[in-house]
């Protein structure tokens, strides 16, 4: 095993990351942290797994950037790079003539993800985030792999995204990863900027699974022998019309049935409820916003329908 500490240019800011290249041929597999600079689950479990890999045998080479997003990191900046207002995993494949996050994007997707076998793209529930752990794919090419990636991971659920009106969110790492053919996940677990040792537990098997499924390594704990993950079809993002308080009444990963109240948003002053939500369909929440304070407009909660 070779480690190589080295950096890349990402949009005029030195990243740093660790290359990890085996005795034996085998695929390149990037594993990345820190797209949102606070999801401190994701980016400790990274940073814990490339030390202890180090002293694995290893077939082929794995790339591990530990923190993408450095603005936000630095700034304690939730979902958006500072500089632009902008979320990074919404601007990929990217544009090297724009924002700062286009331009991280841009550079990310063309030195990084290109040329990849695999990615792994870790996340966390953000600081103001209660998240259920899942994975993610999408639709593309290589999906038979990275579905075959997204149940490894072994956290419970799995999302695959369809491209089109009804996907959740657009402009991903997994999305631009698979409009060019490289099997790909996002792969969540933690949340309210939190470091929590299930929650990194969780990532530090689930990359185990992967290395192993990729045949780049013998996965230390063996074979996982849990039941199959529950496939989720679509995700349904809700959001607020009102600015106010928003008061759940559910808890991630509750079974909700279609109808039934999922919160409230009143207002400020306490003396009126501005708005009762109600869930669209039968499903679970996967990640709830913690924080009272809502704007109008703002993210409440990711609804799973299976």
């Amino acid at each position: 095993m070779k480690l190589t500490r080295r950096s890349f240019d990402l949009a005029e800011l030195e990243v740093p990351a660790l290359d990890f290249t085996g005795a034996a041929d085998g695929p390149l597999l990037t594993v990345v942290a820190g797209v949102h600079g606070c999801e401190y689950a994701s980016i400790a479990a990274l940073r814990i797994w490339a030390r202890r890999l180090a002293a694995r045998d290893l077939r082929g080479r794995v790339l591990a950037v530990p923190v993408l997003n450095l603005p936000a990191f630095r700034a304690r900046s939730p979902f958006v790079v500072p500089e632009d207002g902008k979320n990074l995993n919404r601007c990929f494949p990217g544009n090297p003539a724009g924002s700062l996050a286009e331009r991280l994007a841009d550079d990310i997707f063309t030195k990084l993800i290109t040329g990849s076998d695999a990615l792994i793209d870790m996340h966390a529930g953000d600081m103001v985030e209660a998240l259920k752990p899942f994975t993610l794919y999408d639709a593309g090419p290589a999906e038979t792999r990275a579905a075959d990636m997204a149940a490894a991971y072994g956290v419970g659920y799995v999302f695959r995204q369809e491209a089109g009106p009804d996907r959740a969110v657009a402009g991903t790492t997994s999305a631009a990863a698979a409009e060019i053919g490289i099997p790909a996940i996002i792969a969540e677990a933690g949340g309210c900027g939190l470091v929590e040792r299930a929650a990194v537990d969780a990532h530090l098997r689930g990359l185990d699974r992967v290395l192993a499924l990729l045949g780049m390594a013998e996965d230390p704990a063996g074979p996982g022998d849990g039941p199959p993950p529950t496939q989720l079809r679509r995700f349904q993002w809700m959001y607020s019309r009102h600015e106010g308080w928003w008061e759940p009444a559910v808890q991630v990963g509750d079974a909700v049935t279609d109808g039934q109240v999922l919160g409230t948003v009143g207002s400020i002053d306490g003396t009126e409820t501005l708005e009762t939500v109600t869930s669209p369909a039968d499903g679970l929440p996967m990640f709830i916003t913690s924080s009272p304070a809502v704007a109008a407009d703002g993210l409440l909660l990711g609804l799973g329908i299976r």
